[in-house]
């Protein structure tokens, strides 16, 4: 099992939880002195109250909580969200109300999930032309069309 240090910067902040024992990601809440309304269409900066320190080579991914983006379309704008393993500042979670509603964020909510992942550092390698494959430069709706 991976160890993460963390630290809590608000007494009230929820830590993250994996609600269940085969969950791939854990529940991150909101920690906020008093309610805040998101209207449709519009975003907000959610704190969660506590920081990381993740090991090099990994990141930690903020990602929409599915029933929230069912019931009532709130989601991520930038889903994931990168958290850098050099990042040492609060948690924040950008919200993005698509719904028609304004939708009240309280303090202890479940906004999102984080997963924590590995990532790979690369190199690139200019080269003059890429080696040829059946898909090619097909894209975007590409597979599955009939066109070849």
């Amino acid at each position: 099992m991976l160890k993460v240090k963390i630290v809590r910067l608000n007494k009230q902040a929820v830590l993250p939880v994996y609600a269940t024992a085969h969950a791939a990601g854990m529940d991150i809440s909101a920690c906020i002195e008093e309610p805040l309304t998101i209207a449709p269409l519009t975003t907000a900066l959610i704190p969660s109250g506590f920081a990381l320190e993740l090991p090099e080579g990994y990141e930690a991914q903020l990602r929409p909580r599915s029933g929230l983006a069912l019931r009532s379309m709130i989601s991520l704008p930038n889903s994931p969200a990168t958290i850098d393993a050099d990042y040492r500042g609060e948690v924040k979670v950008i919200l993005i109300n698509y719904g028609r509603e304004p939708f009240i964020v309280r303090n202890g909510d479940r906004i999102a999930q984080m997963v924590v992942a590995k990532v790979e550092n690369v190199s690139f390698d200019e080269v003059s032309e890429l080696g040829s494959t059946a898909r090619g430069d097909g894209g975007f709706g590409h597979t599955g069309t009939g066109r070849q």
